[in-house]
């Protein structure tokens, strides 16, 4: 029987917990992991091959229109994060980023699904994916190697 290989986008980016970042039990402060993902998804970006801002320059703005995140066990100050990024859909006028996110001790940390919208920032309309960013996409669009 033919099983089909799912093909999708997966960018890996490490950071390490600064100490402002966390509460007093050294746990990093809920609010930060916002700031991790965004990171980690804007470095996707310039792997395809365009960063952020070149993306905004064209008149493209990515506002986040859906939040979701699960955490699972703390990360803490100091650690070493490894934050693995996924587009397993291609994009039409939303784009939607999957999150793993794990420790040194390679557990895994945390979950986050995060839906960004495509707006054209002349017209302030929502619009599609455009053609530069799909062509990247496609060009990209890979089956994983560990499936």
């Amino acid at each position: 029987m033919y099983k089909k290989k799912l093909k999708m986008i997966h960018t890996t980016h490490r950071l390490r917990v600064r100490y402002g970042e966390t509460d007093p039990m050294k746990y990093v402060y809920y609010g930060n992991y916002a700031e991790y993902l965004e990171v980690a998804r804007v470095e996707l970006f310039r792997t395809l091959g365009m960063s952020y801002n070149e993306i905004e320059k064209r008149g493209i703005w990515l506002p986040v229109s859906e939040y979701k995140i699960k955490y699972l066990k703390p990360a803490l100050y100091d650690e070493m994060l490894e934050i693995h990024t996924f587009i397993k859909k291609k994009p039409g006028v939303r784009i939607i980023f999957d999150y793993e996110i794990f420790n040194e001790s390679k557990q895994k940390i945390t979950e986050a699904t995060v839906t960004l919208y495509f707006l054209d920032s002349l017209k302030n309309k929502i619009t599609t994916c455009p053609e530069y960013l799909m062509q990247l996409i496609e060009n990209n669009w890979v089956v994983p190697e560990n499936l």
